[in-house]
């Protein structure tokens, strides 16, 4: 009985370390996986920054992702954000509270347009570098 018990303890922790870190993760509202864009993966395609910018308004998206998507009850989409073909995957087929955003509803260029716009949001300042926060 103690022989299974040594062998069963370091999986259980184990499993218990990837639930807390995974429960983390969704308390600091990741909205999709983090996980580090693959060398081979394909480029996002080109789209317009501006009309991104004009959908994520419409669309809502701000209401639950924040106007410059730094986070909020969806998590954050900016700085950085994921790989397109992560983001795209996600977007058509959540697996959260968002609601599935299909072809019929964005377009896939709408969709590159959006993602455009994330890439342009520029990280916050350092709170070292805020006066009022650097006292």
């Amino acid at each position: 009985m103690r022989v299974i018990a040594s062998f069963a303890f370091p999986l259980v922790a184990s499993l218990l370390i990837a639930a807390a870190t995974l429960e983390a993760q969704r308390g600091q509202g990741a909205a999709a996986p983090s996980a580090p864009a693959a060398p081979n993966a394909q480029p996002a395609p080109s789209g317009n920054a501006e009309n991104g910018k004009k959908i994520y308004s419409s669309y809502g998206c701000y209401q639950c992702h924040g106007y410059a998507a730094h986070g909020g009850p969806g998590g954050r989409l900016a700085p950085r954000p994921i790989a397109f073909a992560t983001f795209s995957r996600y977007i058509r087929r959540p697996t959260g509270q968002m609601p599935p955003y299909t072809a019929k509803v964005v377009s896939d260029q709408e969709l590159a347009d959006i993602y455009a716009f994330l890439v342009t949001i520029p990280a916050p300042p350092a709170a070292n570098t805020i006066p009022i926060l650097a006292r």
